[in-house]
């Protein structure tokens, strides 16, 4: 999904990242290598998605998601949104100026591109691309602990299906899990964003909990509850999957928002949760 005007080379700062404070979850994943205990979001909170542009959030909302240049929203569980598989139309030029070879391309040299959202595929298939991957992710997710983001979401990890035979499965799974201990060596919790196909590999992803779109609308909801329990927070646009979510699934986390999730005062704005 685009949604952020973004600097490759970080978010607000790339320095390190500050100890961890207490957050609002109520469990936590223990990183041993890093020593820190990220704190994951309370089970079947009052859930707002705001990448569209932040607003105050609704009364009784608990838990938020952001795009990584903006600010929390005192008080709540913040969820820090990061595209970290693909390139957004905005941010393509400075990734050809500053990292060409990370782009994935066609024989003939064409950036290979999602296009639903214009937006070009990042080459992870080798293990030295995905090294340099991490590096600039490793910035953008400091960033958004030094922001007082509580967790990040990782979008596009099913980008290999888009990528025209170029990036496998294996591929995403290995730079899911190094975006991972990015994120547990900084102190956050990680989400795996969609891609129900990738549930089983949840060890190898080292992913905490989940952000479904749409899990009612295509029938996945209990693909994401066999791997993440309860720790799946769900985003629906249409409100005959939402209404069915919240009678079939009353312990998650369930939220309806519009498609272009626009701020709150611009038209078309919706927002329900349950």
């Amino acid at each position: 999904m685009v949604l952020c005007g973004l600097s490759v080379a970080g978010c607000g700062s790339s320095g390190p990242a500050p100890a961890a404070d207490a957050a609002a979850g109520d469990s936590a994943v223990t990183d041993g290598a890093a020593g820190a205990a990220p704190q994951l979001p309370p089970r079947n909170a009052a859930f707002d998605y705001q990448l569209g542009g932040a607003y105050p959030p609704p009364t009784g909302v608990a838990v938020v998601s952001r795009d990584r240049t903006a600010a929390i929203a005192p008080g709540l569980y913040n969820i820090c949104y990061v595209n970290g598989f693909q390139i957004q139309p905005n941010e393509r030029t400075a990734w050809e100026s500053q990292h060409p070879a990370l782009i994935l391309r066609t024989a003939s040299g064409a950036p290979v591109i999602d296009t639903e959202w214009n937006e070009a595929l990042i080459d992870i298939s080798t293990a030295a691309k995905r090294t340099e991957v991490a590096a600039i992710v490793a910035g953008w997710i400091a960033g958004c602990r030094q922001a007082g983001f509580d967790a990040v979401e990782i979008d596009n990890l099913d980008s290999y299906a888009r990528s025209q035979g170029l990036l496998t499965a294996d591929n995403a799974v290995a730079m899911m899990h190094a975006m991972s201990d990015a994120a547990h060596a900084a102190g956050l919790a990680i989400a795996q964003k969609n891609s129900t196909d990738l549930v089983a590999r949840k060890a190898e992803l080292g992913t905490d909990f989940a952000v479904a779109e749409e899990c009612n609308e295509f029938s996945e909801c209990e693909a994401y509850r066999a791997g993440y329990g309860d720790e799946v927070l769900v985003i629906e646009y249409v409100e005959t999957a939402f209404n069915a979510g919240c009678s079939a699934f009353p312990s998650l986390s369930i939220v309806l928002r519009d498609r272009e999730l626009v701020p709150l005062g611009d038209a078309g704005y919706v927002y329900k949760g349950c």
